[in-house]
């Protein structure tokens, strides 16, 4: 039995074809997730300027219902602010962590926060 002191040879042989495809596919999807990322960061940045003008219409709509209206807030009015702070937790998630889930509930909730004011 001869020995040898080549540790490649008692490895067996690999298909570079296939190695090549998996190390493109694997370049290709790193990529593609980092392009992911950054669209998903950039969507969750402008979603604060969405905030700040939802935050202003939610406020604008319960001054005026405080003052043309019968005076009492009811829970929609808590609604809407608590809807305002949780979009820009949401928000702050999304940034720090991006997932598609984040940033849409960043947008419904700022988005819903004016209409739950005017419920009110």
């Amino acid at each position: 039995m001869p020995t040898t002191t080549d540790p490649e040879a008692h490895k067996p042989e690999t298909d570079t074809a296939t190695t090549t495809a998996t190390t493109t596919a694997t370049e290709t999807t790193t990529a593609t997730d980092a392009a992911n990322r950054v669209g998903l960061r950039i969507a969750a940045g402008c979603g604060f300027g969405l905030l700040l003008v939802c935050a202003f219409l939610t406020v604008a709509a319960v001054l005026d219902d405080a003052i043309s209206g019968d005076g009492v807030s009811s829970g929609f009015s808590t609604a809407a602010f608590w809807a305002v702070a949780l979009s820009g937790v949401a928000g702050l998630a999304a940034l720090v962590a991006p997932r598609k889930g984040l940033v849409i509930a960043q947008y419904v909730l700022a988005l819903g926060a004016p209409v739950l004011a005017l419920l009110d």
